[in-house]
């Protein structure tokens, strides 16, 4: 896994990016559905992708996140269901206004947030899954995280998703310093 720091983000992405489709997993060209498939209990079932194959975007980074962009990353010809969760700066918190925030990130925050989507990727019958945080002084409004989860059915897009943003709040480092609109302000730790 390669981590660098480029125009304020910091990425990160698997080895062997030019790898032939053979080489990630996919199965060769011509191949029939049947014999992609494995038998499991008398009934056919598609295999298993492994977790690697499909985190198909990280990224902590500082311009403006794109639900465009996570969704098109997730997108499989295989999904019936993408679920998508979009985390945006409210204007308020426990009822005190709040006028703005900053995220900072620890530099291996991508890293951790790679190992939280292979993590959820592995628990649920995962095509594509993506997510992107955002780091520096945002606005109200403004996205501050989106992630999504591509699958067979709704119902695993549902559970995957809910399982990547809770586990991606609860353990990669990322900071919420929110300012509010008496003067104070308070630093909200996500991991």
């Amino acid at each position: 896994m390669h981590c660098e720091r480029a125009k304020g983000a910091y990425v990160s992405e698997p080895k062997g990016r030019g790898a032939t489709a053979s080489q990630r997993g996919a199965a060769p060209p011509g191949l029939r559905s049947e014999e992609r498939a494995t038998r499991e209990g008398g009934a056919l079932k598609a295999p298993r992708r492994r977790a690697e194959n499909t985190v198909r975007l990280i990224a902590v980074r500082e311009s403006e996140l794109s639900v465009d962009e996570v969704r098109a990353a997730v997108a499989d010809p295989a999904a019936g269901g993408i679920a998508l969760f979009a985390g945006a700066v409210r204007d308020s918190d426990h009822d005190r206004g709040v006028t703005g925030l900053s995220y900072s990130a620890h530099p291996s925050a991508a890293d951790e947030l790679r190992q939280v989507a292979e993590a959820v990727a592995g628990k649920f019958p995962v095509l594509g899954i993506a997510a992107v945080h955002r780091v520096g002084d945002l606005a109200i409004g403004d996205l501050a995280v989106v992630v999504a989860v591509a699958c067979p059915h709704r119902a695993e897009a549902f559970d995957a998703c809910r399982a990547l943003i809770d586990e991606l709040k609860a353990s990669v480092p990322i900071w919420k310093h929110q300012r509010f609109a008496d003067g104070t302000n308070e630093w909200v730790g996500s991991a």
